[in-house]
């Protein structure tokens, strides 16, 4: 392999991840909403009712992309990750110059960033590949998380699959650790979430935390959940307590924790290995 080949394919990378970081804010904005859709849908089902039909299809591909505010399709001149955000709308919506949340650049920023380290950590095998696959899902679910508290079935549970399936050749892990991490990563939050349900009456967490465990611990191994869960708890935690001191955040208002595991399960992914060893050589 040439030297400077890993620089390119993380150029290359990196510019395939601003654009599917643009179709990721799609479905971090459309996906809850065709969740809840379908959940009035099954509801008006069960009550022998029918709903009407919309005049207009609503899937990740359509309708086109607009304004919220005042109707205005997006160009494709305006749909072109960053540049068009930063030096064509430059932050407003040409239509009505409605302010556009910046949300919309940081996660193309950080599905570039992402995807070309991603490239240049592994380089051009079948492990970089899944890397890119497994981040993008993990940039989508904290997203939609901390809009919605919500992390859907369609993609963690595809996610777990997945991640067993790229195991299958010991991508990261041999296929015994994948199947036992994903068994453990599920069990270990059930379990936290009955025995705080027990001792307070309180639901602590969502069923979607389990699912998001258990598809990394069938990408990375159950190896890798004492260092998952130990960071994604000392980051929660971390940020939690900031914000109620900073009287950002009421204290019996919820905060997802779905975007902490997404973060954490990023790290093991890349450093994993060197956090368990330091941990362990700490201990030992």
């Amino acid at each position: 392999m040439p030297p400077d080949f890993p620089v390119g394919l993380a150029v290359l990378a990196g510019l395939l991840g601003l654009c599917v970081g643009s179709f990721l804010n799609v479905v971090i904005h459309r996906l809850p909403k065709m969740m809840e859709r379908d959940w009035h849908a099954q509801c008006a089902e069960l009550r022998g009712e029918s709903l009407p039909l919309s005049d207009e299809p609503f899937s990740l591909a359509r309708p086109r992309s607009r304004c919220p505010e005042c109707g205005h399709q997006i160009s494709a001149s305006e749909n072109i990750p960053l540049i068009s955000y930063l030096l064509i709308l430059r932050g407003k919506c040409s239509g009505c110059h409605a302010r556009i949340s910046p949300r919309y650049p940081i996660v193309e920023a950080l599905t570039g960033l992402l995807s070309a380290y991603a490239a240049w950590h592994f380089g051009a095998t079948i492990q970089a590949a899944g890397a890119l696959l497994l981040l993008w899902a993990l940039i989508a679910l904290a997203a939609i998380d901390l809009d919605t508290q919500l992390l859907p079935d369609s993609i963690t549970l595809p996610l777990l699959w997945l991640g067993l399936g790229a195991n299958l050749w010991g991508a990261y892990t041999d296929l015994s650790s994948a199947v036992i991490g994903a068994m453990l990563g599920y069990m270990a939050l059930w379990s936290v979430f009955w025995l705080f349900k027990l001792a307070t009456g309180k639901e602590g967490m969502g069923y979607g935390d389990f699912k998001l465990l258990a598809a990394l611990g069938a990408w990375l191994g159950w190896q890798m959940l004492p260092a998952i869960i130990l960071l994604s708890s000392v980051v929660g935690a971390t940020v939690g307590i900031t914000l109620i001191v900073a009287a950002r955040h009421g204290r019996n208002v919820p905060i997802p924790f779905g975007p902490y595991l997404a973060a954490a399960g990023g790290i093991a992914l890349f450093w994993g290995d060197s956090i368990t060893r330091s941990y362990l050589g700490l201990m030992a």
